[in-house]
C-alpha cells in the first residue's frame, strides 16, 4: 500500500510535480537555515523556487538588507547542494503580529458624578438604563 501511495505522489503530473517542489523548498530551506546565522534564519525564510530564482522571504527591511549582501554565498551553497540556482530574490512579507492590547486606563467617578448618578438611578423606573446606571456605580467604587 505505502509503495502505492508514492507512486501516486511521484507521478509526474498533479500531486507529483507538487511534492517534488515542496521536497525542493525543504532541502533549499535546510541547507538556507545551516548557512545563514541563527538570527537571519529565523527572520526569514524560502519562499519559492522557480526558473533557476530563489525567493527568500523576511520580516524586515533590515534583514533583507543584509540577506542581499549574503547572495553570493547563498547562490554557491545552493549550486553545492545541487539545485541550479542563478540568482536569490529577497522580499519583505511581514509575518502576521496580533496587534498590541494596552491596558485601558481606568478612570474614577468623581464623588458628585458618583451621587448624581445615583439619585438618577433611584428616581427611575427598573428599565435596561437604570440597571446600567447601577452596574457602572458598583464597577466604578
Amino acid at each position: 500500500m505505502p509503495d502505492f501511495i508514492n507512486a501516486y505522489f511521484d507521478a509526474p503530473n498533479g500531486l507529483g510535480r507538487l511534492m517534488a517542489h515542496a521536497r525542493l523548498l525543504n532541502r533549499l530551506q535546510s541547507a538556507y537555515a545551516d548557512a545563514v546565522p541563527a538570527y537571519l534564519g529565523q527572520a526569514s525564510r524560502v519562499a519559492n523556487y522557480k526558473q533557476g530564482i530563489v525567493v527568500i522571504h523576511t520580516e524586515s527591511g533590515g534583514v533583507a538588507v543584509k540577506l542581499k549582501q549574503l547572495s553570493p554565498s547563498l547562490t554557491d551553497v545552493f549550486l553545492g547542494i545541487g539545485v541550479e540556482c542563478s540568482g536569490i530574490q529577497v522580499r519583505v512579507q511581514p509575518g502576521p503580529e496580533a496587534p498590541e492590547e494596552r491596558p485601558r486606563p481606568q478612570r474614577a467617578l468623581t464623588s458628585g458624578a458618583r451621587q448624581g448618578l445615583g439619585e438618577l438611578a433611584s428616581g427611575m423606573a427598573d428599565t435596561p438604563l437604570r440597571r446600567a446606571l447601577e452596574s457602572l456605580l458598583k464597577h466604578s467604587a
